[in-house]
This record gives C-alpha cells, sequence and structure tokens, in this order.
C-alpha cells in the first residue's frame, strides 16, 4: 500500500514539475516580446556561455572524433570498407552524436552554472531585492539567459563537428597515410543538406531546453544552501532527460518528412 501511494505521489509531482515548466516557459515567450530588452545583459550571457564552454566542447569533440574513429576501423577492415569511414563517421557525427554529446556536456556546464548562479541569487533574496526596487527580474536575469542558450548551443555544436572531423582526419592519416584533403573532400562529398539542418535545428532546441530547466530551476530555488546544490543538480538531470526527448522527437519527425 506504502508503495503504491509512494507511486501516486511521484507521479503527481511529475507531472505537477512539467506544469510548472510549461508555465515557466509560457511566461518566458510573454516577456521575451515587451520592451525594454536587456541587450547588454544579453551579450555578457552569450559571452559567458560561449567563450566559456568553448574550450570544453573542442576537447570533448577532438576526443569524439578520436575514440570513434579508432573504434570503427577495425570492425570496417574486416569487410575491407575503410574508404567509407570519412563519409561513416562525418554522417553520424553531424546527424547524430556530435549534437547530442556536446549538447549533454553543455547541460552539465551551462545548466548547473545557470541554476547555481540563480539559486543563490533567490537563497541571498537578491532576486526579491530587484522585484521590490521595480525591476523585472525574469526579463533580466531569465530572459536574457535562456535566448543566449539558445543561440550559442549550436555554434558550439558547429564548433565541436568541426574538430571532431579534425581528430578523425588525423587517426585516418596516422593509420592508412590518407591525406586531409582527400579526407575532407569525401566528408563533403558525403553530407547533405537533409543531413545538416535537423541537426541545426535540434540544436536550436537543446539550447532552449538547457536555459529553461537551469533558469527554471535556480530561479524557484528551495531556500538555504541545501536548495542551490539541489538545484544544480536536478538542472543537469532534467535536461539531459529533456535533450534524449527531444532529440527522439526531431529523428521521429525527420524520418516521416524526408520518407514523404
Amino acid at each position: 500500500m506504502s508503495v503504491s501511494m509512494l507511486s501516486r505521489s511521484s507521479i503527481k509531482s511529475f507531472f505537477s514539475e512539467v506544469g510548472d515548466i510549461t508555465l515557466f516557459a509560457k511566461r518566458f515567450f510573454r516577456e521575451h516580446f515587451v520592451p525594454p530588452y536587456e541587450f547588454k545583459e544579453l551579450i555578457r550571457q552569450c559571452y559567458n556561455i560561449g567563450n566559456r564552454s568553448l574550450l570544453l566542447v573542442m576537447v570533448t569533440g577532438f576526443i569524439l572524433g578520436l575514440v570513434f574513429t579508432l573504434q570503427s576501423r577495425p570492425t570496417l577492415e574486416q569487410f575491407g570498407a575503410e574508404s567509407w569511414i570519412p563519409s561513416m563517421i562525418s554522417i553520424s557525427i553531424i546527424r547524430e552524436i556530435g549534437p547530442v554529446i556536446i549538447a549533454l556536456i553543455s547541460a552539465g556546464r551551462i545548466g548547473s552554472g545557470i541554476g547555481a548562479e540563480l539559486g543563490s541569487m533567490r537563497v541571498t533574496e537578491q532576486i526579491d531585492a530587484m522585484e521590490v526596487s521595480g525591476t523585472n527580474p525574469f526579463k533580466y536575469l531569465v530572459v536574457t539567459r535562456i535566448v543566449a542558450s539558445t543561440l550559442m548551443l549550436p555554434l558550439l555544436i558547429i564548433v565541436g563537428d568541426s574538430i571532431s572531423l579534425v581528430g578523425s582526419a588525423m587517426v585516418e592519416n596516422l593509420k592508412s597515410d590518407v591525406s586531409y584533403i582527400l579526407y575532407f573532400n569525401k566528408v563533403f562529398n558525403a553530407i547533405e543538406f537533409g543531413d545538416i539542418i535537423p541537426a541545426a535545428i535540434k540544436s536550436f532546441f537543446f539550447g532552449f531546453a538547457i536555459g529553461l530547466v537551469g533558469c527554471y530551476k535556480g530561479y524557484n530555488c528551495a531556500k538555504g544552501t541545501v536548495g542551490v546544490g539541489e538545484a544544480s543538480n536536478a538542472a543537469v538531470v532534467y535536461t539531459s532527460m529533456l535533450i534524449f526527448v527531444i532529440d527522439f522527437i526531431a529523428v521521429f519527425v525527420t524520418d516521416i518528412i524526408f520518407d514523404i
């Protein structure tokens, strides 16, 4: 009986959380189009989110390209299909692996940072002070961060994918003496707009999800220092789950569109 009650409570809590995040997103869209616009703060947040995550994304992308190529090569060698490595690696990274892995890495870096920052401001009553002074903290703190993460994540994914292909080309150059020019000629011959466009579109949704959940958890943080840690941790967990859901929906819709 207690297990059943606990299950019902968990389900109720889950749907309540989903409803609260939906209302939070609705408020974002309502506030986003109403002046005044915080362009200066938006640029600062773009710098914080983009520039400070760049090195992490580049290292992740480079290692991803190295490992993926090293793991794929032995299997393809058994079938004499080494010439397919540039095409397979490039399509796999650009369409699926690159955006998802980099989005998950960014969720840990960006989502937790936003959740901890806004949570600290809520705990120390800085947000309350802004409301009392007549400033709109939601527009200044939340809208700018969500827009910045939505704009910056596609750029980070482009950089990460590019570095991944460089890492893959390096492995091919060392293992099979394939020149970089030949490698990237095969890459560009294999890639089509149907590979790039869906990945680019869903990367905007990944960025929006990271900013939205991070801001929601931080802005509605519980009182106390424990609440800041919980908000930061929950932002990463929720965002990671949401990224997989968005990716599934994007792949499903893309498959239907291109089949038609």
